[in-house]
Order: C-alpha cells, then structure tokens, then sequence
C-alpha cells in the first residue's frame, strides 16, 4: 500500500466517523477574539501534565483562519510507557477537528514527541495537513518560518538517550506541578508553573535557551524569511536577532504544559505571545478580553 493510498483510507474513514460531543461542550454564548492565525505546540496529550482545562478554555474563546500545531501535540514518548487518555484530552482533538471541518485551515507540524507522525509528511488527515515543516506569509508582508525546534536541539541531535532521562526528570517535577497547583486551587490562587520558576533561576537552563533561540533565528536568517516560529523548549519569547544586516525575528508559541500560552497573529499583522491564564485572570476581572487593544509584543533584546 503506497502512502497516498493510506492517506485514502484515513480520511475516508475520518469522514464518515461521527465526531462524538466532547464531555466539556463548546459554550454557544461565549464571545470569541478572532484572529488571522493561531500558533500552539508542546501540548503533550496523553500526559498528567497537560493543562487540559486550559488549552479547551483558549479554543472556546478564540477564532482564526489559520491554525498551526507546531509540534508535540501529542506525547508519544510517554504514551508508549503507560497509557493514559483522559476525556479532556479528546475534547481538544474534537474541538482542532471541528475547526478543520468549518473551514479553518489546521497545518500539523510533528515535533520529536510525536515524531511517529511525520512520516505522514505531505499528507491531508480530515482536512488536517501534516508538514516537516511550513512557510507563513503574514499580512503585513513578512514571511516567518515555522518548524517545532528539536532539529536544532544539540541535546536531541548528539545524546538522544540523554533526552529520554532528562523527559523522565521533567515528568516528575510535572506531577509535583500538578500537586502544588491543586494546592494552589485550594487556596483560590491563580495557576503557576513551578518548573518554568526553577528553570528561570537555573543559569544553565537560561544559557541554553538564549544559545537556542540565537541557533534557531541564524538558521531562519540563512533561508532567507523574515524570521522564525517554533516551539520545542517551552519558553514563549520574543527577540530580534540580526543576520548579514537584516533584522530576524525569534518566536516561540511557548507550551501548554508550563507557561500556557499561544501566539497570534492580528488581522494587520502584528503578533502578540498570550499567557493565557493571565487572560482568564483578567476576564474572571470584569475586563472584556475580546475587545481588549491588542498591542504587539516588544522583543527582548538579543545579546
């Protein structure tokens, strides 16, 4: 059976699988931002530290033309070892393939977590399109670059053992996360990362991430585009790198495990990273978000 007739298989029967109502339906009265694309990665379905409610309340409040999974949306890696599928985690899959079917168009970018899918590449799953990686025009004329990252991950390039040991380090202090935070709830207090705390006070985490980020923006600047959209270390950012004398713009989409966040592109263009518990913060508040002015993120500066 060639690929292509696989592909025939897969979405004959995706089309005529009915789509089951997810346990925590879509609210009909909720107001949604609309945007011209969403970028979201490192979901990690099929983990303890997926923050499930989170990511569901972002889908039920926003809208876009466009919308790229840029990698790690699934955890195959963890999947493997124990199996674990809660229903929050098929309500995001229900809810990214009904936007596919009303026309949102959905660019499923594999990142090394859910490496098992990219041998699909060039594929169209149930209006869902599968890419190594992708070219994004935005409406204001630049042209971004959009892959997950681990390609450029020395780590995952030249110890790829070590990357499982240091996966099974991170999964520990994400079920520790998970604890603190119910604590958290406990107590009415808003979501925290614990992790995202402790690797911004290790100096070899931020000497790594900056090297990173510097790695990825030069490879971006290399092809020529106007900058670069990837995810893979789970540290929303923004910064402006300069290449051969052109500027390049560096940005990561974050994760929905630590940070919770997404970035978005504004109908004119401008691009905004959102933490997304701030903005639920800030709706329980009284503010309306939907129309809240949307103001384009300021880089931090590249050393």
């Amino acid at each position: 059976m060639t690929s292509a007739d696989l592909a025939d298989l897969i979405n004959d029967n995706i089309a005529s699988f009915p789509l089951t109502p997810p346990r925590v339906p879509e609210p009909e009265s909720a107001e949604r931002r609309s945007y011209r694309t969403i970028w979201i990665s490192d979901v990690h379905l099929g983990t303890k530290g997926c923050n499930a409610g989170l990511l569901i309340d972002f889908l039920d409040h926003t809208d876009s033309e466009t919308i790229y999974l840029v990698g790690d949306i699934i955890d195959g890696w963890r999947l493997k070892k124990k199996f674990y599928w809660p229903a929050a985690h098929n309500d995001i899959v229900w809810r990214i393939m009904k936007r596919a079917r009303r026309g949102t168009r959905v660019v499923y970018i594999p990142g090394n977590h859910d490496e098992m899918l990219r041998q699909f590449t060039g594929l169209n799953f149930g209006g869902i399109e599968i890419r190594r990686a992708a070219f994004h025009d935005t409406a204001d004329g630049r042209r971004l670059m959009v892959l997950h990252g681990d390609e450029f991950d020395a780590v995952m390039l030249s110890h790829r053992w070590l990357a499982f040991v240091g996966d099974h380090a991170y999964h520990l202090m994400m079920k520790l996360n998970v604890t603190v935070n119910a604590f958290r709830r406990w107590l009415g207090k808003p979501y925290w990362s614990l992790s995202k705390a402790a690797k911004h006070k290790v100096k070899n985490a931020v000497e790594f991430i900056g090297k990173y980020e510097e790695v990825v923006a030069r490879a971006a600047g290399e092809r020529g585009v106007d900058g670069v959209v990837c995810g893979h270390i789970h540290t929303a950012e923004f910064r402006v790198f300069e290449h051969n004398g052109r500027p390049i713009e560096y940005w990561n989409d974050g994760d929905w495990v630590e940070g919770c966040n997404a970035l978005v592109e504004h109908h004119d263009g401008r691009m905004e990273i959102l933490h997304w518990a701030d903005e639920i913060k800030r709706r329980e508040a009284g503010g309306d978000p939907a129309t809240r002015p949307a103001t384009a993120d300021r880089p931090r500066e590249a050393a």
